[in-house]
């Protein structure tokens, strides 16, 4: 089966379950109309153009020149406020990393859920590993001698992808997000993986509690170095601590805000990056 067939499958595990006192139908998510801001030009970032194939995108670079560098994956929405603020953020972390942004979607924003879901339901996947390695690559030609990937949400699976099916991956971290084994079967792992997710999360086979402890189980079986952590009281897309990001998190069903869950979680992806990529 290809990447881009096997992205079907994934969009079909990215279904919320019935309706209960925990758990909302999908309807519920695509009533309202969320308005969210586009990327806007940010000084922070340099935009670069990297090739691959016979194709060239979009990618947005901050940090460190010559640090161990990190490809830093939308979540559904697309480069928005929120991806960068991620990037923005691993870039600061200490010693240093450059962080890359691959613009997945070509430019396109999710402007509210339902265009988010279309965005993601209608990506090449099979392009977007390519992009991802691409990225990889284009990082460890301009100064990083190691490269890992990290993702959130459609990001996170892509991550984990990226361990099974990009070699040149060092180290990969996942917040909230698992493939499908069409796509790519945890168990075939090769880089190192770190997986966080909310204990609340209730995309069912995507990013809850039971798709998070089948994940653990396929990394524990391919042999690599793993870990993979739930954090208590939290919903999907927990990191999201921007103002409008708490916002559209509220208006989709999730109230949580926990600052100690984000600030363990940095602290936790710090110590992985910095074990894999700085030795």
């Amino acid at each position: 089966m290809t990447l881009s067939s096997a992205s079907r499958l994934i969009t079909r595990t990215f279904r919320v379950s019935p309706p209960s006192s925990s758990t909302r139908s999908l309807s519920f998510f695509l009533t309202p109309r969320f308005q969210v801001r586009s990327m806007a030009s940010d000084s922070n970032f340099k935009k670069i153009q990297i090739q691959r194939d016979d194709t060239t995108f979009d990618a947005y670079v901050v940090g460190k020149e010559n640090a161990p560098g990190i490809v830093v994956v939308q979540e559904w929405w697309g480069v928005d406020y929120e991806i960068k603020n991620h990037a923005l953020t691993i870039s600061q972390l200490e010693p240093g990393f450059k962080a890359l942004i691959p613009d997945l979607y070509r430019g396109k924003v999710g402007l509210d859920v339902a265009e988010a879901q279309h965005l993601m339901d209608n990506l090449d996947w099979q392009g977007a590993v390519k992009d991802i390695r691409a990225s990889v690559n284009w990082l460890k030609a301009n100064g990083s001698q190691k490269v890992g990937v990290t993702g959130y949400c459609m990001g996170g699976a892509l991550a984990i992808a990226s361990s099974v099916l990009i070699p040149e991956v060092d180290a990969v971290v996942a917040f909230y997000g698992v493939p499908s084994s069409e796509l790519a079967d945890p168990t075939n792992a090769k880089a190192p993986v770190q997986a966080h997710f909310g204990e609340l999360d209730n995309f069912v086979g995507f990013s809850d509690v039971t798709a998070a402890k089948a994940l653990e189980e396929k990394l524990k079986a391919s042999g690599i170095p793993y870990e993979v952590h739930i954090y208590p009281g939290n919903a999907h897309a927990f990191m999201n601590r921007s103002a409008e990001g708490v916002a559209r998190r509220k208006s989709m069903g999730m109230p949580d805000e926990d600052n100690a869950a984000v600030e363990l979680a940095w602290s936790r992806f710090r110590s992985w990056m910095i074990r894999f990529l700085a030795s």
